[in-house]
């Protein structure tokens, strides 16, 4: 099986023009989908349980009797333990090491951010600060079906419970009645309170609005198919998101000096998560480019989602030639790639002139798999060009800040006579009466 990738060089006069068709992606809503979503939210808001399980019935085939049919639809602890027993030893223990690298990482995190806040005392007395408290509730959303994933389970309850959340709900589809017991084990591990088998825009409408069953949380985060992400799209303001996550991608800068089949594999892992997922590769070698594209075609025959691999690669790789490294760095930061590997002798020279990606892998050894599972920080990441304002999931994201304001006596005297002045500048008798009030 033999493809031909994009060949792109930088110095060409219509580079510019070529890279940006490469990196175009319509993130525009399917109108059916939109519609269908909205009936789904207003629906589950308005019916709840009832709704819910009419849904569940309808796209997972789950026949569970209603009234009393959505007990049958949480999965108890028991269950989720069960599932951690189960497996074989080999798999524990790379399920169990891989949670506790992303456990430390994330403490480690919210030491550096810090937990409590900060105050600060004014020779007048006047005390000012900032408070940090985690969310009450967060509702995780878990593929299921053809796609499960118990790292997605670990990277998003984990920081929660870093963070101080005091309940995770989890939701995941289990069409016709399947149910991953490594993805319940992932639970199990990761200290998620409750699960429900139940997905789609139903799902998210629960989580967002809450039912006789599923409380209401005040964040939902995960990956799932259009609808979720159309339903999360609708809800937010009634919840945080996460973020609307587009396909996956990675960026590979290279020298020339790694192995070219380990390149060409690091592009199908990126390749091989669905037809729209983004691989592309920079290097100032020409020649270098010839043999990434011959361990390519060598080696995709050997690929179960071969056919996947290739449409991705197809239609939206590509193989860029470069002046020099400096160029690549110019280059990744318009990209703002989700992964960024700098496949090099000495990488930390070029990440220092990286200002945009979701996650960098520094050395040929550091693959982006690696990150996916379990080296430590979160493979929840920023993508179609937003790590130029946003940044991968975190212990920050379950936490929020409060304002402390105690004004002394004295304090209020200087304060406010500055916010009297503004006030009457604005036109706000009332702000300025109720400074004037407290003047001695």
């Amino acid at each position: 099986m033999a493809i031909k990738i994009r060949r792109l060089d930088n110095s060409s006069a219509d580079f510019n023009a070529h890279l940006g068709a490469v990196l175009a992606f319509d993130a525009s809503a399917d109108a059916a989908i939109e519609h269908a979503v909205a009936g789904i939210l207003a629906d589950v808001k308005l019916r709840g349980d009832a709704a819910v399980l009419e849904y569940t019935q309808r796209f997972d085939r789950l026949n569970v009797a209603s009234p009393g049919g959505m007990a049958a639809l949480e999965i108890a602890p028991a269950e989720l333990q069960a599932a951690l027993d189960g497996l074989t030893l080999e798999r524990r223990s790379a399920l169990q090491t891989a949670s506790e690298r992303v456990r430390a990482y994330h403490l480690r995190q919210k030491q550096e951010i810090g937990s409590d806040g900060f105050s600060y005392a004014e020779p007048d007395g006047t005390v000012l600060g900032q408070k940090v408290t985690p969310l009450d509730r967060v509702g995780i959303y878990v593929p299921g079906g053809k796609a499960a994933y118990p790292s997605s389970v670990l990277m998003n309850a984990i920081p929660a419970k870093v963070a101080g959340v005091q309940e995770i709900i989890m939701v995941v589809p289990t069409p016709d009645g399947v149910k991953n017991p490594l993805v319940l084990a992932a639970a199990a591990i990761a200290g998620v309170d409750r699960v429900f088998t139940i997905g789609g825009a139903q799902a998210v409408a629960a989580l967002a609005f809450g039912t006789a069953s599923i409380p209401q949380v005040d964040k939902i985060v995960g990956p799932g198919n259009a609808y979720v992400a159309a339903a999360k799209r609708r809800v937010f303001g009634t919840v945080g998101i996460d973020m609307i996550a587009g396909p996956s991608e990675i960026l590979i800068l290279c020298d020339g000096s790694t192995d070219p089949d380990w390149i060409a594999m690091d592009l199908f892992s990126q390749a091989e998560h669905d037809e729209l997922a983004q691989s592309i590769l920079l290097c100032p070698d020409a020649a270098y480019l010839d043999r990434v594209e011959a361990s390519i075609n060598k080696l995709l025959g050997q690929m179960p989602r071969k056919d996947v691999i290739a449409t991705a690669l197809t239609n939206r790789g590509a193989l860029i030639k470069v002046g020099d490294m400096v160029e690549a760095c110019e280059i990744a930061n318009r990209i703002a790639p989700e992964h960024l590997e700098i496949s090099t002798d000495h990488p930390q020279q070029w990440a220092d002139l990286v200002r945009h990606a979701g996650a960098l892998f520094l050395g040929r050894f550091s693959s982006e798999a690696l990150g996916d599972y379990c080296a430590g920080p979160n493979h929840v990441l920023p993508t179609s060009r937003t790590a130029r304002f946003s940044s991968p999931l975190g212990v920050y994201d379950f936490q929020k800040r409060s304002s402390i304001i105690s004004v002394s006596e004295s304090g209020a005297q200087t304060l406010g006579r500055i916010a009297i002045e503004l006030a009457y500048g604005e036109g706000l008798q009332a702000h300025a009466r109720s400074a004037e009030y407290r003047l001695r």
